[in-house]
């Protein structure tokens, strides 16, 4: 069944300010929110992570009904990328070096400001690409 996409944008929006925040700050509680926010994300889907179910109760009732859609799997395998690069920036704030923790959740900020602003989800496009390669290769 697709989902609202504007949603998964609603979530990049807030991932972007939670990322930003955590550059300013180099809060480790803050990237280790964001890390679990991925996690829920990648494995429920984008409306089982915190920001899903927001958008859910908050927004989403307050909006006209959805005129765009998309399938749910894009957007949870970009929530797995999400994952990893905030893992990377967690570690990097935790245990060092501070460079990868700040590489790290630069990089997902940049790929959450895509998404929030201008609807490109690059996580989305890295699934369509592994998967017209994988189609490809069988």
């Amino acid at each position: 069944m697709d989902i609202d996409a504007r949603g998964p944008r609603f979530g990049a929006a807030v991932t972007t300010v939670v990322l930003a925040v955590v550059l300013v700050t180099g809060s480790a509680w803050l990237v280790a929110w964001q890390t679990l926010a991925f996690a829920l994300g990648a494995a429920g889907g984008v409306g089982k992570s915190p920001y899903g179910w927001l958008f859910r109760a908050v927004v989403r009732p307050r909006l006209g009904p959805p005129t765009v859609f998309e399938a749910p799997e894009p957007p949870r395998f970009a929530q797995v990328v999400g994952l990893l690069f905030a893992g990377l920036g967690l570690v990097g704030f935790t245990v060092g070096p501070e460079w990868l923790g700040l590489a790290a959740t630069g990089a997902a900020l940049a790929a959450a400001f895509l998404n929030a602003a201008f609807g490109y989800c690059l996580g989305c496009e890295l699934y369509l690409l592994v998967r017209r390669v994988t189609v490809r290769a069988e």
